[in-house]
């Protein structure tokens, strides 16, 4: 029989801002089902991210039916589950834990949900040469998602290079030789200089990490801006990115498309991404405070 009643939650640090909850219960509420989302923050906690294993385990144990999982537990959460769903190991970040029969299962719907919201939002884009700041969780999940979207080359710049340079590795194993190189932030006016586009998907632009990721003086009118951190909406990348006639994309609708996704994966019910998507921007109005999904 198909339940009515979930109690799910957001694992990660400072989230006291986030639009998890609102998003997730709006649509259910309106799916007819119970839904509960509470927010699981590490710092109001006290505790390093390394204890996501032991808040995995707790909300299992009292009785939540999922997480979702954020900066900076993706990658950590990964040795405390039992499974992953393919896409998630492929990428080696999980964004969305599902419970079944006790046993805890990772997913990852930061792909998914880059994809549709870059598809809506920059459909003209060319994909020729991208450029992608941040090797984190997020990162796998989009520069698999760009990958996917056609992308023939994307050159992933972090500021640890190894980091930088496992990404890459990975990503040439799973789409082909050749589709992703490593790259250092010395190197981003070369690079930006005969790109096509910039993703970004590290936190600065957040409240905690206010600033740009390089200088503004490495944007062009030829380059395209995509952004992860969705609250405020434009950050100082966007501003600056829009100042000079740059298309851009800012994190809103990954964040909504994620949370779609992950909704499906908790309930079995299919939610309305459209009607989320009206729900996000009443949400984000007058938001100030910064947020990657």
């Amino acid at each position: 029989m198909a339940k009515d009643s979930y109690l799910v939650g957001l694992i990660g640090s400072g989230i006291g801002p986030s639009l998890s909850p609102a998003l997730h219960e709006r649509e259910a509420d309106r799916q007819g089902l119970r839904y509960l989302y509470r927010l699981i923050d590490i710092d109001t906690l006290g505790v390093p991210p390394q204890a996501v294993g032991d808040l995995v385990r707790a909300a299992r144990d009292l009785g939540f039916h999922g997480l979702n999982i954020t900066h900076p537990c993706k990658q950590l959460v990964i040795e405390h589950l039992d499974e992953l769903a393919p896409q998630a190991e492929a990428l080696g970040a999980v964004n969305t834990v599902v419970f079944e029969d006790g046993r805890a299962i990772g997913h990852n719907t930061d792909v998914t949900g880059f994809a549709a919201s870059f598809a809506r939002g920059l459909p003209d884009a060319s994909l020729e040469r991208v450029v992608q700041l941040g090797a984190g969780g997020a990162g796998a999940a989009v520069a698999h998602a760009t990958l996917t979207l056609g992308a023939e080359r994307v050159t992933v710049v972090d500021a640890l290079a190894d980091r930088a340079a496992d990404l890459a590795d990975g990503l040439n194993r799973h789409f082909g030789a050749g589709r992703a190189a490593a790259g250092t932030p010395d190197q981003l006016d070369r690079l930006l200089g005969s790109a096509d586009g910039v993703v970004h998907a590290t936190p600065t632009g957040m409240a905690a990490h206010p600033g740009l990721p390089f200088p503004a003086e490495l944007l062009h009118p030829g380059l395209w801006v995509a952004e992860v951190v969705y609250r405020p909406l434009e950050t100082e990348l966007l501003r600056a990115a829009r100042a000079v006639g740059c298309a851009t994309l800012d994190g809103g609708g990954m964040a909504v498309f994620q949370a779609a996704d992950a909704l499906r994966l908790f309930t079995g019910r299919e939610p309305d991404s459209g009607r989320m998507l009206v729900d996000f921007a009443e949400f984000a109005v007058g938001s100030s405070v910064g947020e990657a999904v």
